[in-house]
């Protein structure tokens, strides 16, 4: 007979979609530590069953435009910070695909989105990503540089999309049949896994400009107006990532009104 040490090591090595079947052989196991791991195990087996539910209710947009043959979801990082790009993604699923777990990137933890990148990569037809940095986010302002990085995310795709599912916006200069959705990266697999490859391509990009300017703690806060950057802004001035139209109320710098 294994002991219960034994048992557990065994089930924490088995994923959670086959747990069901790990454990079948331990149901009647008199032992209460063996009953304890068959509880904790029954409640991994139903968060399972509830992310699938998940999943597919997160599904419903890609059904309804079924008849379209490549749906494409569309996300953005970065309209907010004071420094760095903004980052567009455009994937394509293939029919019918589900990977668990995929939600806003905002909703997930960095370890997670790291991890869902590279099943993204992994299963979608094709990924395009766009990306704008501040000087021109300065010339066009910050909605015309977005709506720039997503065409440029668009264009990339082979192949092309037939159809479009937008995180709220409508895309001008795209003559693609447009689906604007209110809160779509949770409400669309499509559009979420779109804002997890924007969110990674955008927070990696921060990291290396986190070496080059240190002094503004770029990996931590990735370009938002935290206090400490912003106390950053003020000490330092700003450096060749920051965003000149969003940071005039913080620091004076050459070409400013401040």
């Amino acid at each position: 007979m294994k002991t219960i040490g034994e048992i557990k090591k065994e089930l924490d090595a088995l994923p959670a979609e086959e747990l069901k079947a790990g454990i079948s052989g331990y149901l009647d196991d008199p032992r209460d530590g063996v009953k304890k791991l068959m509880v904790s195990a029954v409640k991994k087996i139903e968060k399972l069953e509830q992310e699938k539910i998940r999943i597919e209710e997160m599904r419903f947009f890609e059904e309804k435009y079924s008849d379209f043959s490549n749906i494409c979801g569309i996300d953005e990082a970065g309209r907010g910070p004071l420094a760095g790009p903004v980052v567009a993604s455009a994937v394509i699923l293939p029919k019918g695909c589900r990977i668990l777990y995929v939600n806003d990137s905002k909703k997930l933890t960095e370890k997670k989105r790291e991890e869902l990148y590279d099943t993204v990569m992994e299963q979608a037809l094709s990924v395009g990503v766009g990306i704008v940095g501040p000087d021109v986010i300065d010339d066009i302002n910050i909605l015309q540089a977005t709506y720039l990085a997503m065409r440029q995310a668009v264009q990339q795709l082979d192949p092309q999309p037939d159809l479009l599912l937008n995180d709220a916006v409508k895309i001008s200069g795209i003559s693609v049949k447009q689906v604007p959705i209110i809160g779509g990266d949770a409400k669309s697999l499509t559009i979420a896994a779109a804002s997890i490859i924007a969110k990674v391509t955008r927070d990696r990009m921060m990291r290396e400009y986190d070496k080059m300017f240190p002094e503004y703690g770029f990996a931590k806060h990735k370009g938002y107006g935290c206090e400490s950057h912003i106390a950053a802004l003020k000490e330092f001035g700003p450096c060749p990532i920051h965003r000149r139209s969003f940071i005039h109320n913080f620091c004076r710098y050459e070409g400013s009104d401040a």
